[in-house]
């Protein structure tokens, strides 16, 4: 009842515009995105069909099927998985991110079950990618360190944001590249900087988008 009646007040005193359909947005829990905008979003269920490795949708496979897309075939993880497509609520939600250091409720919500469901509870140690020296600049947050944390608030997992550097620059962000042009963008751009702090230990990387 509390939070009800502080969203009305919140909606009355401060009325903010859906970023995507410029409706009011009804509660502070939704975020930048209103309620309908985010009823329209896709959200992973868990009953997809998708790349047992990658989580990539598979349209031809059938759920339950231990399918691979063979994409990820070179990939150097063991499994990947995310709240959604990148689109709609989930799509503004991580805009945002990148100037505000908050994740609204509603999204919070989304990431733990994406979380629970993936079954990462065998990782001992949570890296968030880190941003370039003058990305980090420019932002002054690093928006998966911000995820990182709230994952790490809600199930006791050790962060480390010091250990996987970032060595280079892309001045282009990546979700406006075509595929071979991201692969360019971060080959060789990374380094590990403290080697003894992981070696042997099962590690969650985490990322705002992951293409």
């Amino acid at each position: 009842m509390f939070d009800a009646a502080l969203n009305s007040l919140i909606s009355i005193l401060s009325p903010r515009a859906c970023a995507i359909c410029n409706s009011n947005v009804e509660s502070i829990s939704y975020g930048s995105t209103c309620e309908g905008c985010w009823e329209s979003t896709a959200i992973f269920s868990g009953n997809e069909a998708r790349c047992r490795k990658c989580g990539l949708v598979l349209p031809s496979a059938r759920s339950g099927d231990d399918a691979l897309c063979r994409q990820c075939y070179s990939h150097h993880y063991d499994y990947a998985t995310s709240i959604g497509p990148y689109d709609g609520a989930l799509k503004a939600e991580v805009i945002a991110l990148k100037t505000v250091p908050k994740i609204a409720s509603r999204t919070r919500e989304l990431l733990f079950s994406s979380y629970a469901n993936a079954g990462f509870e065998i990782s001992s140690l949570i890296i968030p990618v880190p941003l370039s020296r003058q990305r980090q600049l420019e932002r002054g947050i690093n928006q998966a360190e911000i995820v990182a944390n709230e994952l790490s608030n809600k199930f006791h997992h050790e962060v480390d944001a010091g250990s996987l550097v970032r060595t280079n620059h892309s001045p282009i962000h990546r979700m406006g590249m075509d595929r071979k042009a991201r692969d360019l963008s971060v080959k060789n751009g990374f380094t590990v900087g403290r080697h003894k702090l992981i070696e042997g230990r099962s590690i969650l990387l985490v990322d705002d988008v992951y293409t």
